[in-house]
C-alpha cells in the first residue's frame, strides 16, 4: 500500500506541476501584484492563491465541489462571481495605470500595502474560480489509492500542489521583481500594468461565458 501511495503522489504531482506552469489566471494576478506593490506584495498574493488549494482539497474530500459541479445555478453563481472579480481586478489594475508619472516612480508607498490584503486578493481569487473545484473533484479521486483515507489522502495531495504552486509563484514574482530597473522607468511600468488590466479582464470575460 505503501509504494502505491507514493506512486500515487508522484503521478499527482506530476500532473498539478504541468497544471501550474500553464500561463493563467494566477499568473496575471501576481505579475499584477508584483508590479504595483513590489516582491513582499507578490509574494503574499501567491501564498494566498496556493492557501485556496488547501481550502479545494478539503471542500473535494467532503464532497461540497461535487455539489457545486452537479448544481448549475450554484455552479453559475460561483462562475460569475469569479467573473466579476475578475473584471473588478482588471479595471483597477488599468485605472492604477493612468496615474501621474510621479506617484509611478513612488512605488515604495504603494510597497505598504498590507501582506494580509494581498493574501486575501490571492486566496479569493482562487475560491472564485469554479475550473479549480472541478479539477480537484475529477483528479483527486483518480489518485487516491483503494483502502487509504480519503480526507488524509486529499489534503497531502493539494499539499504537494501547494509546495509546487509556492515555489513557482515565488520565482515569477522573483523573476518580476528583478526586473525592476526596467520597469522603474514611469512608461514601461505603465504599458506592463495596462496589458496586465487587459489580460485580467480577457480571463474575466473567458469566466463569464465559458461552460463546463
Amino acid at each position: 500500500m505503501l509504494v502505491g501511495m507514493w506512486a500515487s503522489v508522484l503521478g499527482f504531482a506530476l500532473v498539478a506541476a504541468l497544471l501550474t506552469i500553464t500561463p493563467g489566471i494566477d499568473t496575471a494576478l501576481v505579475v499584477r501584484s508584483t508590479l504595483q506593490g513590489g516582491r513582499r506584495v507578490g509574494l503574499w498574493t501567491s501564498l494566498g492563491i496556493c492557501c485556496g488549494l488547501i481550502v479545494w482539497g478539503l471542500l473535494s474530500a467532503l464532497g461540497v465541489t461535487a455539489v457545486v459541479t452537479a448544481s448549475r445555478v450554484a455552479y453559475d453563481v460561483l462562475r460569475l462571481c469569479g467573473a466579476a472579480y475578475l473584471v473588478y481586478l482588471g479595471v483597477r489594475t488599468l485605472l492604477a495605470s493612468r496615474r501621474p508619472d510621479d506617484s509611478l516612480r513612488a512605488v515604495p508607498a504603494v510597497q505598504q500595502r498590507s501582506g494580509r490584503a494581498a493574501f486575501r486578493t490571492g486566496m479569493l481569487n482562487n475560491l472564485l474560480n469554479p475550473k479549480v473545484g472541478v479539477f480537484y473533484l475529477t483528479l483527486l479521486p483518480q489518485f487516491i489509492p483503494a483502502g487509504t483515507t480519503v480526507l488524509g489522502v486529499s489534503v497531502l495531495l493539494a499539499s504537494v500542489h501547494f509546495v509546487e504552486g509556492v515555489l513557482w509563484l515565488s520565482l515569477m514574482t522573483l523573476a518580476v521583481h528583478h526586473a525592476s530597473r526596467l520597469l522603474r522607468r514611469a512608461s514601461v511600468r505603465r504599458t506592463m500594468e495596462r496589458i496586465t488590466g487587459l489580460v485580467l479582464l480577457g480571463f474575466g470575460a473567458r469566466v463569464a461565458l465559458e461552460r463546463v
